[in-house]
């Protein structure tokens, strides 16, 4: 058992970092809405305005990274391994930074028809984030090792099915689709939207690490 982990037997339960952490996985839940939203969305103006609150959420991202961070700064004693926490948040904010990636792309490729993959993997986006966040509000009683555990392994499953789709549709694209514009437009697109599942599967992957380390 680390000294840190020691710590935590003579200490207050944690009020700082836990709570961080719940408000990263609901701002992210809230940005998959939008992006699935957007991605359903013909109206264009409406999508314009949708992108912008996504990247108004992204950066609402960034100000609880950056408190998580204040936090390390300040506090000598954390609930789990520091650079656990460091991984844990940045894993956090990649995903943040690759849901707004994918909106932007939408916007400056100014991709009129969203394709069914493009509506298929939002979706799985929403339900990644959904089990990250489930995780990150069970993180703060380790004892809850399997309800952890089994969030993980959603998230790599639907991680896997967001490969594959992503995997298909781009071979299609590639076999079926004459526009090159079209065809780079689509692929930037599906990639920002893959992209974002891989990193809830890292997310999924430091914390299978703090559980190990702490069981």
């Amino acid at each position: 058992m680390s000294l840190n982990s020691i710590f935590q037997y003579f200490v207050p339960k944690d009020k700082k970092f836990f709570p961080l952490f719940e408000q990263a996985g609901a701002n992210l839940i809230d940005m998959a809405k939008l992006l699935k939203e957007s991605v359903n969305c013909v109206d264009l103006e409406k999508r314009k305005e949708i992108s912008k609150t996504i990247e108004d959420l992204e950066h609402t991202g960034d100000n609880i990274t950056h408190q998580i961070h204040l936090e390390l700064g300040r506090n000598f004693i954390t609930p789990f391994d520091r650079e656990d926490i460091h991984a844990l948040a940045s894993s956090l904010d990649d995903v943040a930074d690759f849901i707004h990636g994918a909106s932007n792309r939408m916007q400056l490729y100014k991709v009129e028809k969203p394709t069914q993959p493009m509506i298929e993997i939002s979706e799985l986006i929403l339900e990644a984030t959904e089990y990250v966040a489930k995780a990150l509000f069970e993180l703060k009683d380790l004892k809850n090792i399997r309800n952890i555990t089994d969030s993980c392994v959603r998230i790599n499953s639907v991680e896997n099915k967001a490969d594959y789709i992503f995997d298909k549709a781009l071979a299609e694209l590639f076999e079926y689709e004459k526009d090159a514009i079209t065809l780079i437009k689509q692929k930037e697109v599906l990639s920002a939207m893959e992209d974002a599942t891989d990193k809830c599967e890292d997310v999924a992957n430091v914390l299978e690490s703090i559980l190990v380390k702490n069981a």
